[in-house]
């Protein structure tokens, strides 16, 4: 599967649900192997909790004029070793932090890198970096 925005995502965008500087934006660590995307999932409560290996919350972000959304690179900080499925990531999520994730909005799904190689990293307790596509994560 490709990199992909949810559909829902910018549903809430043009109704300006979502601001993507102001409000708390978080990335999740998924497992594929207890998550599939679906252009049907509108909350964090999509991806199972078993699939949701680590978060991060996203700084310096920005949006250009050209409707591209950008932040710093995200680190993940002492990710546990994971097991059974869980012992590799392979996909990363966004979304908005609510506070509760039945209203936390998913925002996009990456299961690839820039060079569109798959994503998959082994853990094993220490720090997972994201580095994210120097022209900007996404563009609307």
């Amino acid at each position: 599967m490709a990199n992909k925005v949810y559909p829902r995502f910018r549903a809430a965008c043009l109704q300006a649900g979502i601001n993507m500087l102001t409000d708390s934006i978080k990335a999740v660590l998924v497992d594929t192997g207890g998550y599939t995307y679906s252009d049907t999932h509108q909350f964090l409560t999509s991806i199972p909790a078993s699939a949701r290996i680590a978060t991060a919350t996203l700084t310096g972000k920005t949006v250009s004029n050209t409707a591209v959304f950008d932040a710093a690179d995200t680190v993940f900080t002492a990710v546990a070793a994971g097991t059974g499925t869980a012992t590799a990531v392979e996909a990363v999520a966004l979304y908005r932090d609510t506070g509760t994730v039945g209203t936390s909005e998913l925002i996009a799904f990456f299961d690839a890198k820039a060079d569109d190689s798959p994503i998959s990293v082994t853990t094993n307790g220490g720090d997972v970096t994201v580095e994210w596509n120097a022209s900007g994560i996404f563009t609307l």
